[in-house]
């Protein structure tokens, strides 16, 4: 018999909590697992030794059905780089004696690419010091911009979001007879594929967004100018779809940054909605979607949640199997139907890696999205879960606070 342990880490999603469905789930069946623990605030539970009873948290079916259907991290987040041990192996020693002292025997990181570094890092320094602890990564980020996995939970509901967005924005911007310009700033540091997905809209028959750009394109201001006039030579409304990590002048973004080193990324859209206004004298707004891309469960993806739910499985049985340092991903096995299989993958081949749009999901002008992308997202957004409400709105599990004693 082994307890085991889960933490959620980086930014959130409306995802996240049903891959600790999943691993809950799971490991109860099992009866070699005894205790659940939950950490709380990532690692940061682990090296505090602050951690909750799952069983104590989740007590019925409802409880469970309610937390897949709420965004964010039940058991809170964190952002906290793990030194290397090899120079300073402090922290690890708070993280081994919590380990020890609660019998954990597997811990599970629900998490993207800096969560990866971690399980890596402590996968590693287990190993090194003969300890008979596993260590599964299970992915998640609506970035999607973990390499070897096909793509990754909390991604389709996020663009199933700003699909759904941009669609309200289009029908919204045509209602004036004046020229007008939206300028719409989505989540994306590097790679652009949340930005990209708004291309689905084409899949429906919108000519919107009429001109999307995403990091892998050096962007240039004269150019966007000279694209946008001719968009608007053709469209009444024109809507821009632009991912916050395109090269921008310095000042208009913060410059403070992460513990990992990531920036602060928001301004693109404000810029060029100031740009425009200058250079061209339109109508002009900019939106950014902010944090609701990947919170608004009200229109999550059920296949989303259904991964989700399902790799975070899949990462109990692979721990039981006596893997460690490995991270569960999707392979796409067929597009039409959809089919996906989860499999492994080395932490240490996906930590601190990203992966960018394919060339080809890029059209030749660099500012929009070509259609072979489009069978890539569709699959992705489909499905609307039956949400509980509560006094018109949908309902949301919360941790007591008797709990966290």
């Amino acid at each position: 018999m082994m307890n085991i342990a889960v933490a959620q880490s980086g930014g959130p999603t409306c995802a996240i909590n049903a891959s600790l469905v999943g691993v809950f789930k799971e490991s109860l069946k099992e009866t070699k697992i005894d205790a659940i623990f939950g950490s709380i605030n990532g690692i940061e539970g682990i090296i505090q030794n602050h951690l909750v009873d799952m069983k104590a948290m989740i007590r019925s079916n409802e409880d469970i059905e309610l937390l897949k259907q709420t965004p964010s991290t039940v058991l809170g987040s964190c952002r906290y780089k793990l030194p290397d041990w090899k120079e300073d192996d402090s922290v690890y020693q708070k993280i081994v004696k919590t380990l020890k002292q609660r019998q954990i025997g597997a811990f599970f990181y629900i998490g993207g690419n800096d969560s990866m570094d971690t399980v890596n890092k402590l996968s590693e320094y287990f190993k090194e010091q003969a300890l008979d602890i596993k260590v599964i990564g299970i992915p998640k980020t609506i970035d999607n911009d973990l390499c070897i996995t096909d793509h990754t939970p909390g991604f389709g509901s996020a663009a199933k979001y700003v699909a759904a967005t941009l669609r309200e924005i289009t029908r919204d911007s045509t209602v004036y007879s004046i020229p007008s310009v939206t300028v719409v700033e989505i989540m994306g540091r590097h790679a652009g594929w949340l930005t990209a997905s708004s291309v689905v809209l084409h899949a429906l028959g919108e000519t919107a967004p009429h001109l999307i750009y995403v990091p892998e394109v050096k962007f240039s201001l004269d150019k966007f100018l000279k694209d946008l006039r001719r968009e608007m030579a053709k469209h009444k409304a024109v809507i821009v779809a632009v991912s916050e990590g395109i090269e921008v002048p310095e000042g208009v973004q913060s410059g403070v940054v992460d513990n990992f080193g990531h920036k602060y990324l928001s301004g693109i859209g404000k810029y060029l909605e100031d740009t425009i206004r200058q250079e061209i004298g339109c109508k002009v707004r900019s939106i950014e979607l902010n944090v609701m891309q990947r919170c608004s469960s009200h229109i999550c993806s059920m296949t989303d949640i259904n991964e989700s739910e399902s790799i975070g499985a899949a990462g109990v049985r692979c721990a039981l199997n006596g893997e460690t340092g490995k991270v569960m991903v999707f392979r796409r096995v067929s597009e039409t139907p959809y089919m996906t299989s989860i499999e492994t993958a080395d932490a240490s081949a996906i930590a601190n890696n990203e992966k960018y749009l394919p060339d080809d999901f890029i059209n030749s002008d660099g500012n929009n999205i070509t259609d072979i992308a489009i069978n890539y997202f569709l699959p992705l957004i489909q499905g609307e879960p039956d949400l509980v409400m509560e006094m018109g709105v949908p309902k949301h599990f919360t941790l007591q606070e008797s709990v966290l004693k």
